[in-house]
């Protein structure tokens, strides 16, 4: 008796043109954040992560020790603090994302997309979609609680909407910022420290608590040109929550929006060709 096996062959992806091809790339990185997002649900801890750090520093600076705080300008501290704490949603995404593309590659997760008629860019842009919407979800819970202790927007709702589609844009850039740290680096141990570096760097040394005049001379310079300064006072003017003196009298507190979309651009721009490289390299393509 004989046995006959049979074997299938799979057959490569017929090419797709123009529109198609358009079609296919955008349908591969939805499914590709779906999963992501299937991911999250089973377990939520990422979500309870980028979430949790913004609110206690909420509680904690803006509600506990609102009183012993001093700000240039007639604005409440539970408003002048609210863009600072809404800032590092973006900021607390650094470390997670980092550290998820890093165990992708590590685990071999990414070899098995290699076998798959896909672009190599859908794995990253999926991922950083599926992370915005992590991002945005918490940006609503620190916004609601928020406005528990009492911060307002006062400059009416298209500006308000504007000022959350400021934060969100600085979000999306700190996830490219932390594909490049997770290709970059792949070791999750020293990308977690990393990421907290980033977190508390950036924020203080930033007008996120305090005004830039409150800050000792030497690093007044620096607070001023940091890009979450920037954002953190566009957000503030479109809320209606900026007090005069809070940024210093730098072009950057002249100009916010214009540095903000300039510093914005640039190192999104180069986060994304640099996480597209060290993507490539790191699985062989």
């Amino acid at each position: 008796m004989t046995t006959a096996t049979a074997t299938t062959t799979a057959k490569p992806a017929a090419p797709r043109d123009g529109g198609g091809a358009l079609l296919g790339y955008a349908s591969d990185t939805l499914a590709l954040a779906g999963r992501h997002l299937v991911h999250l649900r089973r377990s939520p801890g990422r979500l309870v992560l980028v979430t949790m750090n913004p609110l206690v520093m909420l509680i904690a600076i803006g509600y506990l020790f609102r009183e012993s705080m001093n700000i240039p300008g007639n604005v409440a501290y539970e408003d002048f603090i609210m863009a600072g704490i809404a800032i590092q949603v973006g900021l607390t995404s650094v470390g997670p994302t980092a550290i998820g593309v890093a165990m992708d590659l590590r685990n071999g997760l990414v070899d098995r997309f290699r076998s798959l008629p896909i672009a190599s860019s859908t794995v990253l842009i999926g991922r950083t979609l599926s992370d915005l919407f992590v991002g945005a979800v918490s940006l609503t819970a620190v916004s609601l609680v928020g406005l528990g202790v009492g911060w307002r927007p006062h400059n009416g709702f298209l500006q308000t909407l504007a000022g959350f589609g400021v934060l969100l844009a600085f979000i999306y850039t700190m996830l490219w910022l932390g594909i490049l740290l997770g290709t970059a680096m792949k070791n999750v141990e020293a990308i977690d420290g990393s990421g907290a570096l980033v977190l508390v760097i950036l924020s203080f040394l930033s007008n996120a608590y305090v005004g830039v005049g409150g800050l000792p001379g030497w690093l007044q310079p620096i607070a001023e040109w940091n890009p979450v300064t920037s954002v953190i006072t566009t957000t503030r003017r479109l809320w209606g929550n900026d007090p005069v003196g809070a940024t210093g009298t730098g072009f950057p507190s002249e100009h916010p929006g214009l540095v903000t979309a300039i510093m914005l651009t640039t190192l999104l721009v180069v986060s994304v060709i640099g996480s597209l490289r060290g993507f490539r390299k790191a699985v062989g393509n």
